[in-house]
């Protein structure tokens, strides 16, 4: 467990350099030090997930502010050398939980075409929230929306992702397919509780193509994870996913 990734003390992290984005501004919209996510899912970096039961009212305090965003990145952009490729809201697991995270979206957008008007924004989500028109919104307003789908069937969905009880698949899917110009993000690992299962990944085509997204970035755990039963997805079976995205006529790369 201690080699884990440590959780984000702060709102800004990095630069840091994306295996997809490139230089990325990182912006943590969660509590410093505290992991807030919808899923628990095995594979988790960040470890697994405590309950989160509340933390939108007792806990809120917490909470950046809209003001204290817009500062703390309008404060990082002008005391960088050069501008960021992307400013990316991630961190602290599921950045939509912010219950100002549509007013957030606006308001980096109005900052980043005043100051670095090059640079693109980003979001890393799970998903969880797709199903909520004025998320969908928001998340419509950012160029690079990048959403996670690493499971095809409810089964999966629940070993795999451990959601919260009350979230519902289908209403995932729903809201992808809903969407227009999203990445899809998806992790496949080997293991007796991965997810690499020809059924499952049979079915998680079927999904993709129902989505139809601009495009879908593969990968598998690079780094310690708090599951020992999870194993590195080999490059051949990730390379085979890949081109059965491709076969389908949707860009896919393995990262």
């Amino acid at each position: 467990m201690s080699d884990l990734l440590p959780l984000k003390e702060h709102i800004i992290y990095g630069p840091v350099r994306s295996r997809r984005l490139g230089r990325s501004l990182g912006i943590n919209l969660l509590p410093p030090g505290e992991k807030w996510c919808t899923f628990d899912c095995l594979y988790c970096q960040y470890g697994l997930t405590p309950s989160i039961e509340g933390a939108l009212s007792e806990k809120r305090r917490n909470i950046p502010s809209v003001e204290n965003v817009v500062q703390a990145v309008e404060t990082a952009l002008r005391e960088l050398d050069e501008p960021p490729a992307y400013l990316t809201f991630s961190g602290n697991g599921e950045p939509t939980l912010h219950p100002d995270f549509p007013r957030i979206v606006e308001a980096v957008r109005i900052l980043r075409d005043r100051l670095v008007p090059d640079a693109k924004t980003a979001l890393l989500s799970n998903s969880s929230r797709t199903g909520e028109a004025i998320i969908r919104a928001a998340i419509s307003r950012l160029d690079r929306p990048i959403l996670k789908l690493d499971a095809g069937n409810e089964i999966v969905f629940r070993s795999f992702s451990r959601p919260r009880a009350e979230i519902r698949y289908d209403d995932i899917i729903a809201g992808l397919e809903a969407m227009r110009g999203i990445t899809l993000q998806s992790l496949f690992c080997a293991g007796p509780h991965g997810n690499l299962e020809e059924d499952h990944i049979a079915d998680w085509i079927d999904k993709v193509k129902q989505i139809w997204p601009r495009d879908v970035q593969i990968y598998t755990i690079s780094r310690p994870v708090p599951t020992k039963t999870l194993e590195q997805a080999p490059a051949a079976a990730m390379l085979g996913i890949r081109d059965r995205v491709q076969r389908a006529g949707i860009p896919a790369g393995v990262f």
